[in-house]
């Protein structure tokens, strides 16, 4: 099975719970079109959007959630429950912006044949069943602590972050790295931190390390560094092959109580590679590792 779970795609275009922490605008007041339109003025991304170019959007969602529980019941024979409330939690429509020209595109939001979507700087909004996917095969519980290596739109630490305790994203271009940090306030989401830097070097700061660890760009091999962030129990995915070039394919690492790794390779997927550091260290010697 080849599944495409492309972030940062450079021939997108795009036309113009459980567990979810207390009372968001979004599910207090429900989300209507003026919550929409004053979370985007908050966030700094303007939009004029009629209402009922907002029902049109709206009233693909339904069609998109049952397209997402179906495809994860044929992949992995069932659809997790906090997986399924974070998608129904996030409005997807407000991660849909070319940040390069500045202009909100979210009628392209719930697609009937999901696809990436470009967000502009060469970075993509990732096709919505590859990223329910690669959210449940990180198994995210309440208690854990996450870092998604690869903000681009912000929509799947978002999803995480309607699950888990905090979330932690790193984004490697400054200038989407910067606007996509000022996007989660506006709807409440708190546990959220994001920082402009290379995830080759993961998150050190951050005491106890990570019980998540999701990469959503193709590295040559899974830098050290993540391991060493990684707790004892703790799962990352991660996508793994050369740049451009396809045989690319999801890994699976966890890391037992002892601090042993154990891997598995999973599906064929393709992205554009990890850039900074990853293409300038070389590989380190193979670790020790239980497959």
């Amino acid at each position: 099975m080849t599944i495409s779970l492309t972030r940062r795609h450079l021939l997108a275009t795009a036309p113009a719970l459980l567990a979810v922490p207390a009372a968001t605008p979004a599910r207090a007041a429900g989300w209507t079109r003026d919550a929409y339109m004053a979370a985007m003025v908050k966030s700094g991304r303007p939009v004029s959007l009629t209402q009922a170019q907002f029902d049109a959007i709206q009233s693909r969602k339904p069609a998109a959630m049952q397209r997402i529980e179906r495809y994860l019941k044929e992949r992995l024979g069932s659809a997790d429950p906090a997986v399924m409330a974070a998608f129904e939690a996030v409005p997807r429509e407000y991660f849909h912006y070319l940040y390069d020209s500045h202009r909100a595109t979210p009628g392209d939001a719930y697609e009937a044949n999901p696809k990436p979507w470009a967000l502009g700087f060469g970075s993509a909004l990732s096709d919505y069943l590859g990223q329910a996917y690669m959210t449940q095969k990180c198994e995210p519980k309440p208690e854990h602590v996450t870092l998604e290596i690869g903000t681009g739109s912000g929509f799947q630490s978002a999803l995480l972050s309607r699950i888990v305790k905090r979330a932690y994203s790193i984004e490697i271009i400054e200038p989407l790295g910067k606007a996509v940090g000022k996007i989660f306030a506006p709807l409440g989401y708190d546990n959220v931190e994001t920082r402009v830097g290379d995830g080759y070097y993961g998150w050190p700061e951050v005491q106890g390390g990570f019980d998540i660890i999701i990469v959503t760009c193709a590295a040559q091999y899974a830098p050290p560094d993540l391991f060493k962030q990684l707790k004892p129990g703790g799962r990352m995915v991660i996508p793994i092959g050369q740049p451009f070039k396809r045989g690319q394919f999801l890994y699976i690492y966890t890391k037992d109580s002892d601090g042993k790794v154990h891997s598995r390779k999973d599906v064929g997927v393709y992205f554009i590679p990890m850039t900074g550091a990853m293409m300038k260290q070389p590989a380190p010697k193979p670790a020790p590792l239980t497959h």
